[in-house]
């Protein structure tokens, strides 16, 4: 009774200190912690109760219900090597969810796909008891097992993407996007869609994958970021470790250098249709961006925040508030190696389409002509660096940041400098890029009840 009371006092004592602390520093965080129904709709409230303590209470339920799962595999068969992982029992479930997804039974996330992997695990948990013939066998066989179901992965996985592929088709909304980069890049690698093609995906065997994973993971091209309480040397020889099985590090050679080339892009003054019976009209306006080294990104970053980054943008207003033609309305910048690009999507009613896309391009005919607010920057510049801010606050989203920074831009930035250049960016710098970009000559992609592109042709003319 003693250590329970202790174990939770503990606990309780980690669950505070990790509301506490973080990767951001938050303004009166004891009083926010102690009195957690006062000033709800902060950046600090959201900071402390709505990522980091979900963060915990994740946390706590996981690792008890781990816990207990080694705790049953160890105890039941008097071998303390025993764990879910080793016993079939993590394959098991993942291969009852798979089964599950394709079958059209469940979806991943549901009930049905809790109760899907539960089966699954029971089954190959017990195929593996029934198959061992001592508790010493135990172990041998649950990896042996475990290794043929996990062979199962890539014919199961490549329904899985099959499934996802037809998701998206079926969701207008997300195909619109892939319309839009297949338009404007044409045939190349970024106008192809991310999931893959129907015929590439079952063309694929598991010989094609495999000899593609040797052909391109590489020790060379290798970036290991980690983020968390750890020792760098200790991590190093971790990584060393287990990066020498079957000779992985033996392979030598120099890293392959990506490069900043312009990318093809289709022919202008383009319009991508793909006509469909949907009750809204998608579509995405968009055109040249800056490139992903362009020192410029943070301020279109900034320019995209303000045009139709949130219920206070120009767009945001102009075409939901003023006019009611459309609920849903926003645009982002993106970066590549050698090209970039600033879009806007909306969705409205296929009647109010044409007059959609003529307001967007008046409001960024004004925005080049007049600049914008002072006001409208600094709210926007708020925005980014608030979204920032909150997307830094658990330890894989630090990982990634600092692994994508090390593959795109081959040094790591830190967080503050960031932060720095996006409050630098002023009315003239917004002035600049918007004349710069702004005056490009567009691509629209559109998804809905449109017979021929022609009225949207003369619109963008």
């Amino acid at each position: 009774m003693r250590k329970s009371f202790i174990a939770l006092a503990l606990l309780l004592f980690a669950s505070v200190i990790g509301l506490a602390f973080g990767t951001s520093d938050v303004a009166g965080v004891w009083q926010i912690i102690f009195n957690p129904f006062t000033d709800t709709g902060s950046l600090s409230h959201q900071i402390v109760w709505e990522l980091r303590g979900t963060r915990i209470a994740a946390a706590i339920l996981v690792g008890a219900a781990l816990g207990i799962a080694g705790t049953l595999a160890q105890g039941s068969t008097n071998n303390p090597l025993a764990e879910p992982t080793i016993l079939g029992t993590s394959a098991g479930a993942a291969l009852g969810v798979l089964l599950g997804v394709l079958s059209n039974l469940v979806e991943i996330g549901s009930v049905g796909a809790v109760l899907f992997a539960a089966c699954g695990a029971l089954l190959v948990t017990t195929l593996v008891f029934s198959l061992a013939h001592s508790a010493l066998s135990l172990i041998t066989v649950g990896i042996g097992v475990s290794a043929i179901v996990s062979a199962l992965d890539v014919d199961a996985e490549r329904k899985v993407v099959l499934e996802e592929i037809a998701m998206r088709d079926d969701d207008p909304s997300d195909l619109v996007h892939d319309l839009y980069a297949e338009t404007y890049y044409g045939d190349t690698p970024l106008g192809r869609p991310i999931l893959g093609t129907v015929a590439s995906i079952k063309g694929m065997s598991r010989a094609t994958v495999n000899n593609y994973y040797k052909k391109r993971y590489l020790p060379q091209d290798l970036v290991v970021a980690v983020a968390g309480n750890i020792k760098h040397k200790k991590v190093v020889a971790m990584v060393e470790a287990a990066l020498s099985v079957d000779g992985f590090l033996d392979v030598m050679g120099a890293p392959v250098i990506r490069s900043n080339a312009q990318d093809r892009k289709a022919k202008q003054q383009s319009v991508g249709l793909i006509s469909r019976k949907t009750e809204q009209a998608h579509m995405f306006y968009g055109m040249e961006g800056v490139a992903r080294h362009d020192e410029r990104r943070f301020a279109m970053g900034v320019l995209a925040s303000a045009l139709g980054g949130g219920m206070s943008s120009r767009l945001f207003q102009e075409i939901r508030e003023k006019r009611g033609l459309a609920y849903s309305v926003y645009a982002y910048a993106q970066q590549y190696a050698g090209s970039g690009q600033i879009g806007f999507y909306a969705g409205c009613n296929p009647a109010k389409a044409v007059e959609v896309v003529e307001i967007i391009r008046e409001v960024l005919a004004d925005v080049v002509d007049n600049g914008m607010t002072h006001e409208e920057i600094e709210r926007a510049k708020g925005a980014v660096r608030g979204s920032l801010v909150l997307s830094q606050e658990d330890s894989g989203s630090r990982m990634f940041r600092i692994g994508k920074n090390e593959i795109v831009y081959g040094q790591v930035t830190g967080f503050d400098d960031i932060l720095k250049s996006i409050s630098r960016v002023n009315e003239q710098d917004i002035q600049e890029i918007a004349s710069a970009f702004l005056t490009k000559t567009p691509t629209l992609a559109l998804v809905g009840p449109f017979k021929n592109t022609s009225k949207f042709e003369k619109v963008l003319k």
